[in-house]
């Protein structure tokens, strides 16, 4: 990493470098011959916080350079080295432009990516290079032009999709999830879409929540796609052009306040969400909102209307998810998000909809963050939600003829957990087995693996057992479609692998 300190005085040069004391154990700086003249270099002072540690002060003149933090033997030997200094953000233009110079495919769009130069000039003078059919600015309207860049790279193209910042991206969620990550796959391997989508992200210096995001867990249980993180020049610009040769879908992840800008240039656009609107207003504004409706794996519903999205929405502060799973905790939980002063999704499975049971004529309403224990038992802690808490009780029925005495615990709330009534079980049993029809990446069950191994792991006899379906998109035949979800049998036998693993 590189960090610049633009027009400094020799005396504040020394006292900037004094105030800093993290060093940055990155790679160096290893990259083909500068694009920028001489001239431009020495246009300005600066302070140079190099990846090792070291600073060099540039007053604009061969002779310029500052005391380093380390032996002067060591700048010199620096300065050897082959190569050119660039800042990430010229790292990323420099991979970029050598890209589009080696193949004609390779095409940029997005928000003021043409001759403003992007948002945080990482495309600055490729639209004058290349022309305007190559770098094309778009409307405000990330769903449609990354839609665009998807169907362009249906057809052969090699498109490069900037987020004007990535949180303005989850206005495209639809077209990087049941497209990008899907169509691979949907379309019997008859199209690869080698697309990048990259921009901005990360918690800058008071961007306000909406521009401070980090998406990272919102698009990892995607299947298909392909996700990086750059952190300095030398391997942005390597990401960079790996990432537009790849035949995947790759999402490169930027952060804001690497880039090593001389100046914040902020863009307001009205792409708010609950929790933005809550903290922007201070406290102001409640969000009551529910939002619900049908999901998870029905029968032979394809690929896009088969998903599993809470591991898509579980990282977004303010929010609160719960899963129904029968006639009685799907009016409770109903009720009480109503009332909840919250914003609260509601997932519904769409294969419970005809379950019947007697519920009772007086009025209730569930506890939003509440588990249920559906059955108790002594050896196994079995924790599911929605639809698998039935796969999971038609194997505990094989269980208990077994001799094994599995507890099951419906934990309904998946934002908030009840770690209360999930501690006491691991304190009981001391065995732990999670079964979902989530993404096994980033799914509920990974998340719900990492809170009790943070908070019960001195209770734990083994490790904790997480099923999830498979990795990829829901197949529409019958028996692939089977495949992909956790099935009763594979319960029982991962239950008595788990409790003969301590006998």
């Amino acid at each position: 990493m590189v960090t610049i300190f633009q027009g400094l005085g020799g005396a504040a040069a020394a006292a900037a470098a004094a105030s800093l004391t993290n060093s940055f154990d990155s790679k160096k700086l290893l990259l083909p011959s500068s694009r920028r003249s001489p001239a431009e270099r020495k246009a300005s002072s600066f302070l140079v916080v190099r990846s090792d540690g070291s600073l060099n002060l540039n007053l604009g003149s061969s002779n310029g350079r500052a005391r380093t933090t380390k032996a002067d033997t060591s700048a010199a030997s620096s300065a050897l080295k082959p190569g050119h200094e660039l800042l990430l953000f010229e790292a990323l233009r420099e991979g970029l432009e050598e890209e589009m110079d080696r193949d004609m495919h390779v095409c940029v769009m997005g928000e003021d990516v043409g001759h403003y130069g992007g948002s945080y000039k990482v495309t600055k003078g490729l639209a004058e290079k290349y022309g305007d059919l190559r770098v094309l600015d778009t409307p405000i309207a990330e769903n449609s032009f990354t839609g665009m860049g998807i169907g362009a790279a249906m057809t052969g193209l090699r498109p490069i999709v900037e987020g004007m910042n990535m949180g303005f991206l989850l206005l495209a969620f639809n077209q990087i999830s049941n497209n990008c990550g899907m169509l691979h796959y949907t379309s019997g391997g008859q199209f690869t879409i080698p697309i990048v989508i990259r921009g901005p992200g990360g918690v800058g210096r008071q961007l306000g929540a909406e521009h401070s995001q980090r998406l990272e867990s919102y698009f990892q249980s995607i299947p298909g796609i392909q996700m990086v993180a750059c952190s300095t020049p030398y391997n942005a610009k390597g990401l960079m052009k790996a990432a537009i040769r790849s035949e995947n879908p790759v999402i490169l992840f930027e952060h804001v306040l690497l880039y090593n800008l001389k100046e914040r240039i902020l863009h307001w656009y009205g792409h708010w969400s609950c929790h933005d609107w809550l903290e922007a207003n201070c406290g102001q504004f409640t969000i009551p909102i529910v939002i619900r409706g049908p999901g998870g794996v029905g029968r032979q519903l394809g690929a896009e209307h088969s998903q599993c999205l809470e591991s898509y929405f579980q990282s977004i502060p303010g929010i609160q998810m719960v899963a129904c799973s029968t006639p009685y905790n799907a009016k409770g939980l109903m009720k009480a998000a109503i009332r909840s002063e919250n914003p609260v999704i509601l997932f519904e499975h769409v294969l419970l909809y005809n379950l019947k049971e007697r519920i009772p004529d007086e009025e209730y309403i569930c506890n939003l963050e509440e588990a249920e224990m559906v059955r108790p038992g002594e050896h196994v802690t079995n924790l599911t939600y929605s639809r698998m808490r039935y796969h999971v009780m038609q194997a505990a029925k094989t269980l208990v003829n077994k001799g094994y005495d599995p507890e099951v615990i419906d934990i309904r709330s998946l934002k908030p957990f009840d770690l209360h009534t999930i501690g006491n079980s691991v304190k009981k049993t001391h065995r732990v087995m999670i079964v979902e029809e989530c993404m096994r990446t980033g799914g509920i069950g990974a998340s719900l693996t990492a809170a009790i191994t943070e908070n019960f792991h001195d209770y734990l006899d083994a490790p904790i057992v997480c099923l999830s379906s498979q990795d990829v998109p829901t197949p529409y035949a019958g028996t692939l479609e089977e495949w992909t979800v956790v099935q009763p049998a594979q319960i029982v036998t991962a239950v008595g692998q788990l409790c003969q693993k301590l006998q």
